[in-house]
């Protein structure tokens, strides 16, 4: 079996087809710490890509409240499950994955550790939403972090991998990764509905369509993508915790780029449950009130330094990463550059173009309580 080098992991790992890098890659990066729950994110994508025949019960991007919301029901817990029937031991040393990835503990005849879905698992995408870690009795505070009552959300769309279970699982090869920028779709052309890929994909994000009889699944907002804007649910984002843009592999680190300046110089976004080996391209940035142990094994050992790092921001010792976070949400046209400069950030296309300049410290503007010129008087007046 070929191997390739996954930079997630620190190693070469399994895959059953060449690693052919596409031109550039497709990132999303989602800061945890900010997100609501509004749901936005989900309707925008849900009118815009999944209103057809089928696709009702489906969500590209969806919403879930974390450690008990899942869609579908359990899905990271059977992974952990497969993990551990498989004898796999998910340990690191010194930022190196020592385990086995789903493809290289594949039971034998199978090309992915993986798992099918019942159909009940999808009916209820809002299972445990606002649920914490443990009970909240009356009269409770909580003064401290960590703490045993806790809860997030984590929102969650393809991961678009750069090794994908999904296009290793296919069997008749419907299954691909854009060279022009990396998003992973599937031809309908060539899908028979075999449903291979919604049993290997961990994350399982793509899904069935029992009308048509082929699997669908988040397409990354292509034809957006392709006009230099970011997709649906980044752009209609009203927590502004999304980021989209192109990232670069660890060996060609553009510092200057909002992808490759958060992922690879502060490392405080992290892929989820990069164990998989898929190389997932969707990076999140841990919220801060969740035990470090929970985090570990959802984004991997880099999460005491993320947790630390945004942590040193609050303080005031991370300005130019607290700049950039400003741009999330400013724009939507794809950020390539990013600058400081006096009191602003400024967000640049790849042509060098400005998109976007925000002032690092809102202005405050005081408003007379009573306008002569405009005959009003005002209660709210900053």
């Amino acid at each position: 079996m070929p191997k390739v080098y996954n930079w997630q992991l620190g190693r070469e790992v399994e895959y059953l087809y060449e690693g052919v890098k596409p031109k550039r890659q497709f990132a999303v990066i989602m800061n945890l710490n900010k997100c609501i729950a509004c749901q936005t994110c989900t309707m925008a994508c849900k009118t815009t890509w999944s209103s057809g025949r089928g696709q009702e019960y489906m969500l590209w991007n969806n919403v879930e409240t974390k450690p008990n919301g899942f869609y579908p029901l359990g899905w990271d817990i059977h992974l952990m499950e497969k993990l551990e029937e498989a004898k796999v031991e998910q340990v690191w040393e010194n930022g190196v994955y020592k385990g086995k990835t789903i493809i290289e503990a594949a039971p034998t005849g199978e090309r992915v550790l993986g798992w099918m879905p019942e159909d009940l698992d999808w009916a209820n995408p809002n299972i445990g939403e606002d649920e914490t870690a443990e009970e909240v009795d009356i009269g409770t505070v909580i003064d401290h972090f960590p703490n045993p009552i806790w809860m997030f959300y984590l929102p969650r769309i393809c991961n678009h991998c750069s090794y994908p279970a999904c296009l290793a699982a296919c069997p008749r090869k419907a299954i691909y990764k854009r060279q022009e920028d990396g998003i992973v779709l599937i031809d309908p052309e060539r899908c028979e509905g075999y449903q291979e890929c919604v049993r290997a994909c961990p994350y399982k994000k793509p899904m069935f369509n029992q009308v048509v009889g082929i699997s669908q699944k988040c397409i990354g907002c292509f034809p957006k993508v392709e006009q230099g804007l970011m997709p649906q649910c980044v752009t209609t984002c009203i927590g502004r915790i999304r980021l989209m843009g192109f990232i670069n592999e660890p060996d060609k680190i553009d510092p200057e780029n909002p992808m490759d300046f958060l992922v690879h110089v502060k490392k405080v976004a992290l892929p989820l449950y990069p164990q998989t080996g898929m190389q997932p391209n969707v990076y999140y940035i841990p919220p801060i009130t969740v035990p470090i142990k929970y985090l570990r094994q959802m984004f991997g050992p880099g999460a005491d330094n993320a947790v630390e790092t945004y942590k040193r921001m609050r303080e005031g010792k991370e300005p130019e990463l607290q700049a950039l976070l400003l741009l999330f949400g400013s724009t939507e046209f794809i950020p390539h550059k990013f600058k400081v400069e006096g009191d602003f950030v400024l967000a640049f296309d790849e042509k060098g173009n400005e998109l976007v300049k925000v002032p690092l410290t809102e202005p405050i503007i005081m408003r007379p309580a009573t306008d002569p010129k405009l005959g009003v008087t005002r209660q709210d007046i900053s």
